[in-house]
């Protein structure tokens, strides 16, 4: 399903681990698609396509406060709604585990924690290493601060 009037190339892209939200949350935004809605046993990897990403089990998947199975919603939305989006996600995060959502809107990536919203070129070492430390201060897992750029 496509956004009325907009084109691939301004339309941002992101995922969203629906597990992440905190309970009682709604996202409601207007002009937001959800393009693919999936759920994966995180048991042994968070990558959602379920790829083992180490050999160790407990190195790489869902940690003993999070759950093992994850929901994954894959959404986009016309650029503009950037901001909106990440306001939106900033509210309903769960802060007790360092969750956190991101996308990319042009050529920028989006990390949102809860509370706290990080938008950087993409390839900018030194801005996504505020972000990642922000997220190790938050309480993620050293092995899901592995958004690509």
């Amino acid at each position: 399903m496509s956004v009325p009037g907009a084109t691939l190339c301004d339309l941002l892209t992101g995922p969203l681990t629906t597990e992440s939200l905190r309970i009682g949350a709604d996202l409601a935004i207007p002009d937001l698609q959800v393009v693919r809605l999936s759920r994966h046993d995180v048991s042994r990897s968070t990558a959602p396509d379920g790829q083992d990403v180490t050999d160790s089990w407990n190195d790489a998947g869902a940690t003993a406060d999070q759950p093992q199975v994850w929901a994954f919603l894959d959404f986009t939305a016309p650029d503009e709604r950037a901001d909106d989006i990440a306001r939106a996600i900033a509210d309903a995060l769960e802060s007790r585990t360092g969750w956190y959502a991101d996308f990319v809107v042009g050529a920028d990536h989006v990390v949102v924690f809860a509370g706290r919203i990080f938008r950087y070129r993409i390839g900018d070492k030194k801005a996504r290493q505020a972000a990642v430390a922000w997220g190790r201060a938050a309480g993620t897992p050293e092995h899901q601060l592995d958004w690509g750029d």
